[in-house]
């Protein structure tokens, strides 16, 4: 499998400048100001060194730290067939550490023998308590399978058929990350499933696009590429305060009884944090974001490419007129994301 390796030297004291480019939407603002650390990393042909102290179970280092496996990907039922695709439900194993739970998700594949590549999907914040497999990212799946790419979407641990996850908001979703790592190993590993191994790329939207990001830095060189739709923010700070702490939402108690608040524990919010993080992405990356979305600012897009090109990742970031949901541009921006794997998986 293809894994390409880049390591690049940031200074730990280096300050993100964002600038406006006629590109960018108009509205937006300079991005907050956080420096971009490079990934922890053991010199070649060493071996790693035992930390002192036992890493925070709810940080980016412990995600890294952590192995985690997918297997035992099984089809279940057609959920529905056309000329060009079928669905099925599926469930798989995702261990992190000694930690093993069952996953539930949808799979199209392309009709033919194959084999395809593949496109493991995150799907954004929707409440468990509603959630029905497969929801947030239909069309996408079905966009997808009908160009040729098996589609995976991954429900999450604690959403449909899925194993519980007792407290998924006190850790932050670092869960739904190892889960989609999870999810590559797993289709990698099943017999049953026409997948090309060496072609895989991940996508993920609002919520999802934060979990994609996750991964990429917990397991650089796992896939080919990826493209972030609608993205949260690479700082957990900002969505806790924008999506927790603003409305009120009734995590926000259990969270800050936990962890404290952004401006009260900074250490703690920047090491849950992608951003600080993103020099071990070793992946190319598309961003597609509306100027007009009023959930995820934009400034949250440029300020993460501006981190991410600091930090060495290979980015790009499309604009498109439209908003969170992506309504009318839907399909030039799907078509854009489809050009960029085919060019790049």
């Amino acid at each position: 499998m293809r894994c390409t390796r880049r390591l690049v030297a940031v200074a730990l004291t280096a300050v993100l400048l964002t600038a406006c480019t006629p590109a960018a939407p108009p509205g937006t603002t300079p991005a907050d100001t956080s420096p971009v650390l490079p990934a922890p990393r053991s010199p070649a042909g060493t071996a790693s060194v035992a930390p002192t102290t036992p890493l925070d179970p709810v940080s980016m280092a412990a995600l890294q730290a952590t192995s985690h496996r997918g297997s035992r990907l099984r089809l279940g039922a057609v959920r529905e067939s056309t000329a060009a695709y079928t669905s099925y439900d599926v469930t798989y194993g995702s261990t992190s550490g000694r930690r093993s739970l069952v996953v539930s998700g949808v799979l199209n594949i392309p009709t033919g023998s194959g084999p395809f590549p593949a496109v493991v999907l995150a799907h954004g914040y929707i409440d468990p308590a509603v959630y029905a497999s497969g929801q947030g990212m239909t069309r996408e799946r079905a966009v997808l399978a009908s160009r040729g790419y098996i589609a995976l979407h991954v429900d999450y641990r604690g959403h449909a058929g899925s194993s519980d996850d007792p407290r998924p908001a006190r850790d932050l979703r670092l869960g739904y990350s190892a889960d989609v790592i999870a999810a590559v190993k797993a289709l990698r590993a099943a017999r049953a499933v026409p997948l090309d191994d060496d072609r895989v790329a991940l996508m993920g939207r609002s919520m999802g696009g934060g979990v994609v990001m996750k991964a990429l830095i917990a397991a650089p060189g796992l896939v080919r590429a990826a493209s972030l739709w609608a993205s949260v923010s690479s700082l957990e700070g900002e969505n806790f305060n924008h999506f927790v702490r603003r409305d009120g939402d009734s995590r926000a108690a259990a969270i800050v009884e936990a962890h404290g608040l952004p401006e009260d524990q900074p250490a703690f919010w920047q090491a849950v944090s992608a951003r600080p993080y993103l020099s071990a992405i070793t992946e190319p990356v598309l961003i597609v974001h509306g100027r007009f979305d009023d959930t995820c600012p934009p400034r949250w897009a440029r300020a993460t490419q501006d981190a991410m090109r600091l930090a060495g990742v290979d980015s790009t970031l499309e604009w498109y007129d439209d908003g969170h949901a992506f309504g009318p541009a839907f399909t030039a921006a799907m078509d854009r994301t489809i050009r960029y794997f085919d060019s790049q998986v």
